[in-house]
């Protein structure tokens, strides 16, 4: 297990390099260059129905990018002692996740399509997706 003792301040919005082109702009991530960790996997939410939640849990070692790829969401990030909103709605900017940290996604605006660049492949001992195993794992990191 990975000793972190991160907190949502860890958690920070980036600008990512915008190519604007009349025909269309473009956005590229590349391991280690405009990213601080390598890419393993890559998925998408999409069809998100109004008013559901996504997320709804925190990673162990897994560092996450969550962008907006279109249309917007907002994301609550919980570090077990405070909270923030973040909201997405712009395509070239992405939300660096750190591990160790609860997230939800929230506020889906019809036809929103949020993209996820994950640092490790899909690992279900990875996950904490009960609230109070979260705060119990938090509260053992924080004391490690």
């Amino acid at each position: 297990m990975i000793r972190l003792v991160s907190d949502i301040h860890n958690c920070n919005v980036i600008e990512l390099p915008r190519v604007h082109n009349r025909a269309g702009n473009l956005t590229v991530f590349q391991n280690e260059l405009h990213l601080p960790f390598n890419i393993h996997r890559v998925y998408y939410l999409y069809d998100v129905p109004g008013g559901a939640e996504r997320g709804g849990h925190a990673h162990k070692n897994i560092y996450q990018l969550i962008v907006a790829a279109g249309g917007s969401f907002d994301v609550i990030l919980d570090d077990g002692i405070n909270r923030k909103i973040v909201p997405l709605n712009r395509p070239y900017y992405g939300l660096m996740v750190v591990p160790g940290i609860w997230r939800e996604l929230v506020n889906f605006s019809s036809g929103a399509v949020c993209l996820v660049l994950a640092s490790e492949k899909y690992n279900p001992e990875d996950y904490i997706r009960e609230y109070n195993d979260f705060l119990k794992y938090r509260k053992e990191i924080n004391a490690g």
